[in-house]
């Protein structure tokens, strides 16, 4: 339901624009992740599905920004103090906890592992700031994705932690985004 306000509008493209950082992000862990022990054409049919998939919710945050657009209003800021303190926590996290890993001397691959596991801690925290608990779901997988690769780097299988902490959590993400991204371009005006 629409108010003159343009809340509706507001919280449509939020959550557009959430997805579409989401699909950005999981593209991009795919891109990156997908090597050995894949096959090289199993990771380049990976790289080019998750292209794919970023720019179907390109084009679905388009669609609905111009089926949004005759809505006006006050828009909300969900990039506030809230969300500005969870980014910058994270890049602290982030960025820190690589140079703690780096110094621990713990293999290459601990890295994504530990970005997976901050990026879905991100997540969680802004779910409350946003008032969005559905953003915790894929928080959540990302956590455990992320942690499942911090225990993998520990063993012989440490090969497999970009394709657990990477290109799960990026399918983690497209996926999200593309079925909420549909959810809302589907919905009628």
């Amino acid at each position: 339901m629409r108010t003159d306000s343009g809340t509706h509008f507001n919280g449509v493209m939020q959550r557009m624009t959430g997805l579409l950082v989401g699909a950005v992000f999981g593209a991009v862990f795919v891109v990156v992740n997908a090597q050995s022990p894949l096959n090289t054409v199993t990771a380049n049919l990976l790289r080019v599905a998750a292209c794919l998939a970023a720019a179907s919710v390109v084009a679905m945050w388009i669609i609905t920004a111009r089926k949004e657009r005759s809505v006006a209003g006050p828009r909300r800021n969900m990039f506030g103090r809230g969300y500005l303190i969870v980014v910058a926590a994270e890049a602290i996290l982030l960025f820190g906890g690589i140079r703690v890993l780096a110094a621990w001397e713990r293999p290459e691959q601990t890295n994504v592992a530990w970005v997976a596991f901050v990026v879905g801690v991100h997540f969680i925290a802004l779910a409350p700031v946003w008032k969005d608990w559905g953003i915790a779901v894929p928080g959540v997988v990302l956590t455990l994705l992320g942690a499942a690769g911090l225990v993998l780097a520990s063993t012989a299988a440490v090969a497999w932690v970009p394709l657990i902490s990477g290109v799960l959590s990026g399918v983690v993400l497209l996926t999200g985004a593309l079925t909420f991204g549909w959810r809302t371009v589907a919905q009628p005006a």
